[in-house]
């Protein structure tokens, strides 16, 4: 009952802090691997650093599902404890964890098939398909272990226990890092691995979280239980688990199949464009997936006061956090924008990279300046179980919108059109969503501008 009150009573900008910085934080952790990665593969060769952008579509689609889970657990979870059901909630908690399961291994298997294919497709170069390969034989067995310890760290976060699950994270993040140069290159009696290295480094940080998840699960007093004897699968849980976490699955899966979509444009012009966009995009993600973190944070409070109907709290949640988003989305853009340059030498850039690297990440850098505030009215539409308009809103921004500006702006521009698609696209993706919500909310007896200019007078 504890976190109830605390989702309940606690003034609304306190609790945002409270409750979006360690998922923030967790977000920067999860997203860092594929940096670290990079970072420590660029050392190899470019070459190595190509496989590894190639890579990143299926390691992302990974992520994604794990996310879909997880998100779906969270939301449901928490609004059943608005509701006060607290036996919904446990019933929940098995599912989620059992649904992991399951559907890792079927991604685990169904990556092992498709990447010879897959990189055929986008190289004819024999050295950077061995590499490919290589990295993505290993890296997929990262899917049981990643899924299962983000299935966990939600259902926690779903309670209000937002700062225990970002230690599991850390202790991933750590052994990825100190793994990373230590296989790749060979210290002390560690044989020198390559590429293969930073794959087997990547998968044990995994593992380490999911244990250490499943230790804080099982081995301390939570709000909500693991429940085996006397479940039963019921289609509706699953069901809601999949369409509640639907969402926040395409916002990710999405990215998976824009940087596919991008690299099928930069491989008319040569590798170090796929090379440069593989690395840069890990830079996108960092930033975008950190910020989106503090959104995740939003999430369960704003879906926690739906299911208690107490509209007047939701709406303040999401009206602070849209101001928390933009000015971290403002941050990131400056920090892009002013130090490309040191950026790419993080990854070992080669001159040809940086002359036209620089520019294409400040182009690109503007457009975090709109995709936070539309991601954030994606997920109230989220919370409040208008799950269509925020498929609709992810869709845009990186599929409707984004394919025909990509083909149009390269048409006339050659290869900065592509960079150019990105700011076209976010900005009218945020007068959709704009649109969206102010439909909704003339609907709705404009409840929300009514609550929000009352609060503020």
């Amino acid at each position: 009952m504890q976190a109830e009150n605390k989702m309940a009573v606690t003034p609304i900008g306190k609790l945002i802090c409270q409750m979006s910085v360690p998922p923030l934080i967790s977000m920067f952790l999860q997203y860092s691997y594929n940096l670290v990665d990079s970072i420590f593969v660029a050392r190899l060769s470019e070459d190595a650093l190509t496989a590894v952008s190639l890579s990143f579509p299926i390691t992302t689609l990974m992520n994604a599902a794990s996310i879909w889970i997880g998100v779906g657990v969270n939301v449901l979870i928490a609004g059943y404890l608005g509701k006060k059901e607290q036996n919904n909630a446990n019933t929940v908690v098995t599912h989620g964890i059992f649904l992991s399961f399951i559907v890792g291994a079927l991604l685990n298997i169904l990556s092992l098939l498709i990447m010879k294919p897959y990189f055929m497709a986008f190289s004819s170069n024999e050295e950077i398909y061995k590499l490919s390969i290589a990295y993505m034989s290993i890296c997929s067995f990262m899917q049981i272990p990643n899924m299962v310890h983000i299935s966990i760290q939600k259902i926690i976060q779903a309670t209000g226990n937002m700062v225990a699950p970002m230690w599991f994270q850390i202790a991933g993040v750590v052994v990825n890092f100190i793994f990373n140069p230590i296989l790749i290159f060979g210290i002390g009696a560690f044989p020198a691995m390559g590429i293969c290295g930073s794959a087997l480094a990547t998968v044990a940080g995994y593992l380490v979280s999911m244990i250490l998840a499943f230790a804080l699960l099982l081995g301390t007093k939570q709000k909500v239980q693991l429940k085996i004897k006397g479940v039963h699968w019921q289609k509706q849980i699953i069901g809601k688990i999949f369409a509640l976490g639907l969402p926040s699955f395409i916002m990710n899966a999405l990215s998976s199949f824009m940087v596919t979509f991008v690299n099928l444009f930069l491989i008319a012009y040569s590798a170090t464009a796929i090379a440069f966009f593989g690395a840069y995009f890990k830079v996108q993600q960092l930033i975008i997936m950190t910020v989106n973190g503090l959104i995740q944070g939003c999430l369960p409070v704003m879906s926690f006061n739906y299911g208690a109907k107490n509209r007047e709290r939701l709406h303040l949640a999401f009206s602070y956090g849209t101001i928390l988003v933009s000015i971290m989305m403002i941050i990131g853009t400056i920090v892009v924008i002013v130090y490309p340059s040191q950026i790419l030498k993080l990854f070992a850039a080669s001159d040809e990279m940086c002359s036209f690297g620089i520019s294409a990440m400040r182009i690109m850098a503007v457009s975090y300046l709109f995709c936070g505030i539309s991601t954030m009215i994606s997920t109230y539409f989220q919370a409040t179980e208008k799950v269509l308009s925020s498929i609709g809103i992810q869709l845009c921004r990186q599929l409707i919108f984004l394919v025909p500006a990509l083909w149009c702006l390269d048409k006339l521009f050659q290869m900065n059109g592509i960079w150019y698609a990105f700011p076209v696209t976010e900005g009218i993706t945020l007068i959709f969503a704009i649109v969206l919500i102010v439909l909704g909310c003339y609907c709705n007896n404009h409840s929300i501008f009514k609550i929000l200019t009352d609060r503020f007078k």
